[in-house]
């Protein structure tokens, strides 16, 4: 088992890091490889609809969208992690985000997604909605926890003092573990589920 860990926050060793560290101590306790990448202090632009990843099979733009896609296609789950700007994700994180899963053609169904995000009080629910979207709409099943996966801090290392924040991160590590080997399992027994040709429509049309 493999998960890949983006971390959407500029900050090295911040609050995002200490909860994603919670996550990481849990995944490698059952046995998943887990690898985190910093995203947020990188130079990473957004997608301009050029589609030339169709016909080149890669973003257009070769920077951290491209050197992170095969991570990411041999991964069993994506955790997508963020501190909270204006009730968002980090700018940065998104703009990978959208290049990463637009540009890339490889299945991502049945591959485990998780999004934890982190504030000092306000705007973790919009953000926490915002980034399980990108699971969504890829056919990704969405760990759950006991609460939804924020955690609260300000300076740095204030996020280990929500306990509460720490537990639930842990059991969404836990949960995650269960479903991807769960999943799995189901594959080798009954394969990925039926697949119909994509319908595409228009409101005017």
């Amino acid at each position: 088992m493999k998960v890949l860990i983006l971390n959407g926050s500029p900050r090295v060793g911040g609050n995002t890091a200490l909860a994603l560290e919670e996550m990481v101590k849990i995944f490698e306790k059952e046995g998943v490889e887990a690898e985190v990448i910093q995203i947020g202090n990188q130079a990473i632009r957004g997608c301009v609809a050029c589609n030339g990843c169709r016909k080149l099979g890669k973003c257009v733009f070769d920077d951290a969208v491209n050197a992170i896609a095969p991570k990411f296609e041999a991964a069993d789950g994506l955790v997508v992690a963020s501190p909270v700007y204006y009730a968002s994700a980090n700018a940065t994180l998104i703009a990978c985000l959208d290049r990463l899963f637009y540009s890339t053609a490889f299945d991502k169904r049945m591959k485990v997604g998780a999004c934890v995000v982190v504030a000092r009080r306000g705007g973790l629910s919009a953000t926490y909605d915002e980034l399980n979207k990108y699971f969504t709409i890829s056919e990704m099943p969405v760990a759950s926890s006991q609460y939804w996966n924020s955690v609260h801090g300000r300076e740095k290392g204030e996020a280990a003092q929500d306990e509460e924040g720490m537990q639930t991160v842990r059991t969404l590590a836990r949960n995650m573990t269960f479903l991807m080997k769960s999943i799995a399992l189901g594959k080798e027994q009954f394969g990925l589920p039926e697949r119909e040709p994509k319908a595409f429509t228009h409101f005017v049309r």
